[in-house]
């Protein structure tokens, strides 16, 4: 007798949980791009044990333990070729057994591992993975997954910045090595935010009669990767802005503010050395409009270095997502 529907859904279900995982969701949970999988599999022989049909690859879990293996071993800096073997085996190469030093090759010692994520999300785990094996194709593509699937506030929030965090831990602890680490990261996360900031309708975004928000670092200041984040949150969300970036010069920052008539004015200081407080005040008292109708913009003070005395009029929002709610109710008016 043939089989009743029922038993053929539970069967073709039975097969779906048994057949592994995809290459794709691996390549998630690793930090390296599915290419760099299939190319281990067809170069070193690091593949699944079973392929559905004969041709899809699908994981099991001793395939998924052999590969986290072999990533930990290249990000420490051991060649693919020998982590490979050493996967397989399930064992460390032995020193004896490892090529000698070369100018192409000069292998770390195991201090470089995994870095210091503690709990943190899945995705912290494999973008560090990825950015530790210096492996940019694989960075480039978890963080444009990222804002696409999450937005910029929580892939800032809960991955980005994790995650240079975490670096910056593994930095301090192993004297000058993963400085390299750290800027290929955040040259790649200021990529993805820049693309991120992409408009849907870029011909609607100057409608605000309130003028648009303006975003600049005060003069001295270098670090304006947060507000690079929130220019990407304010586009995201449909409100108009003018990044103007790093180390802004006072005169130009306002004259700047008096041509555009902006609804709000942020100041990034990273450092209390660069927190310009009379610029700040400055810019607040800044005016444009018609005698008798003149206005000034909202004066939003970001970053670390403005801690402490809190300026008269100012607001200093403590996070992205709380600068862009108030950037927000101040164009809703």
């Amino acid at each position: 007798m043939g089989e009743s529907r029922s038993d053929q859904e539970r069967g073709a279900g039975a097969v779906s949980v048994d057949a592994g995982v995809t290459t794709g969701a691996l390549a998630r949970r690793l930090g390296v791009s599915p290419t760099t999988l299939r190319s281990w599999d067809r170069r070193y022989g690091v593949g699944p044990a079973v392929r559905s049909d004969g041709r899809h690859r699908r994981w099991a879990p001793q395939d998924i333990a052999m590969l986290e293996e072999m990533c930990r071993l290249t990000s420490a800096g051991v060649p693919p070729a020998e982590a490979a073997r050493a996967a397989k085996e399930g064992a460390d190469p032995a020193p004896a057994e490892a090529k000698p030093p070369s100018d192409a090759y000069r292998p770390r010692s195991k201090a470089a591992g995994p870095l210091p994520l503690g709990d943190a999300r899945q995705e912290c785990k494999g973008l560090a993975r990825a950015a530790v094996r210096l492996d940019a194709p694989s960075v480039d593509d978890q963080l444009t997954s990222l804002v696409e699937r999450h937005g910029v506030v929580v892939g800032w929030e809960e991955v980005m910045v994790p995650t240079l965090h975490a670096v910056g831990r593994k930095w301090e602890s192993a004297g000058d090595r993963y400085v390299e680490v750290e800027h290929l990261l955040s040259w790649h996360i200021s990529r993805a935010l820049h693309r991120a900031s992409g408009p849907s309708d870029p011909s609607g975004q100057d409608t605000a009669p309130a003028g648009p928000v303006v975003l600049a670092c005060v003069p001295g200041e270098q670090h304006c990767l947060p507000l690079e984040a929130l220019h990407a949150g304010l586009v995201e969300q449909g409100l108009p802005t003018r990044m103007f970036g790093p180390a802004v010069p006072p005169e130009a920052l306002t004259a700047a503010v008096r041509r555009l008539g902006p609804l709000a004015v942020v100041l990034w200081s990273q450092t209390r050395s660069t927190a310009d407080r009379p610029l700040a005040r400055h810019i607040a008292a800044t005016s444009w409009g018609v005698k008798g109708a003149r206005r000034n913009p909202v004066v939003l003070l970001g970053g670390p270095g403005w801690a402490g005395r809190q300026e008269q009029g100012m607001l200093r929002p403590p996070g992205l997502r709380d600068a862009l709610t108030t950037l927000a109710s101040l164009a809703a008016g």
